[in-house]
């Protein structure tokens, strides 16, 4: 029975019923883009198909021209343009050890205060950017701001904060457009920081360049968009299975990013990553991952068809 509520479009309705304040924005981008729903409505990939509208690219001859782009060591400034060829982009020294010491601080403070819990495998403490203005701070840090508005070629606004302190995700490769959607495709950027040094044993991200370039694989690539009443039969497994066939049939690299303290690393909605295996349990694994999305796209999240909550 309670599979049967979870698979029920009507029991996110209902809940997403109550959240006009932070849905109601979607009403406006719904008129927009031609699609006759409430801001409670289930929403997915399958309500776009045949709408003619290209996906979102990043302006990279803007973000260059932008004087925030001097700022940036040659290596960093190379890293950036070739962002559209490979998908993510590495900022070494971005934030200083101050900054970085400080959201550790604010972490170790919603923690020793409860006001925060580690959720998913006791690994992730989600959305500690509502909780703590220092750590909501860095994610609207003016120059990343700057970057990140030309990488989505609008406004990008921060949606998601997870933070790591024990341990990684050690999360199998995927695309983040899976579990955070936009309409047009593309309008999601991902932003991993360094809160200490990160190294091949205590679980670096691991991603696959050029691969933002393969189909967007949503419900349908892995025959789970259900019906208008429920939502697909398929678990998260199966996506993640899906995704490792896909691997086999292109001739990608997979790389892993080893950081500095302060380094972070920037890449597109589409790009396959996810975190490897922490192998030295006697180190901490401080980090942080931020995700935003592009102001004027309609934001969802395909798996459950539910539209994201956004907290402006």
């Amino acid at each position: 029975m309670i599979e049967f509520i979870k698979r029920l479009k009507l029991s996110y309705q209902v809940y997403n019923f109550f959240k006009k304040k932070d849905l109601k924005h979607n009403e406006k981008l719904y008129q927009k883009y031609g699609l006759n729903k409430k801001y409670y409505s289930s929403v997915s990939s399958k309500d776009f198909e045949g709408l003619n509208n290209s996906n979102i690219e990043p302006n990279i001859d803007q973000l260059v021209a932008d004087p925030v782009f001097q700022k940036f060591s040659s290596a960093s400034q190379e890293s950036l343009k070739q962002f559209n060829e490979v998908g993510y982009a590495v900022i070494k020294d971005y934030f200083t050890e101050e900054q970085v010491d400080a959201v550790n601080s604010a972490i170790d403070e919603l923690i020793e205060s409860q006001q925060v819990k580690f959720r998913y495998g006791n690994k992730k403490i989600m959305f500690a950017i509502h909780k703590s203005e220092t750590v909501r701070k860095m994610g609207y840090d003016e120059s990343l701001q700057k970057v990140l508005h030309h990488l989505v070629d609008g406004e990008a606004v921060l949606f998601q904060s997870i933070n790591f302190v024990h341990e990684g995700s050690e999360q199998k490769t995927h695309s983040d457009t899976l579990h955070m959607t936009t309409y047009p495709l593309g309008g999601l950027i991902g932003v991993w920081i360094a809160l200490e040094d990160i190294e091949a044993d205590n679980g670096p991200v691991h991603y696959y360049p050029g691969s933002h370039k393969l189909p967007y694989f949503l419900n349908s690539a892995f025959d789970n968009e259900g019906t208008s009443m429920m939502l697909g039969k398929k678990k998260y497994g199966d996506y993640e299975a899906m995704i490792e066939n896909k691997l086999k049939d292109y001739s990608l690299e997979k790389k892993l990013f080893t950081a500095k303290k302060g380094d972070i690393l920037i890449w597109h909605a589409n790009l396959l990553h996810g975190g490897e295996a922490h192998i030295n349990k006697s180190k901490t694994r401080k980090s942080m991952v931020l995700h935003f999305f592009e102001r004027d796209s309609i934001c969802y999240h395909e798996v459950t068809q539910r539209p994201a909550i956004m907290k402006y």
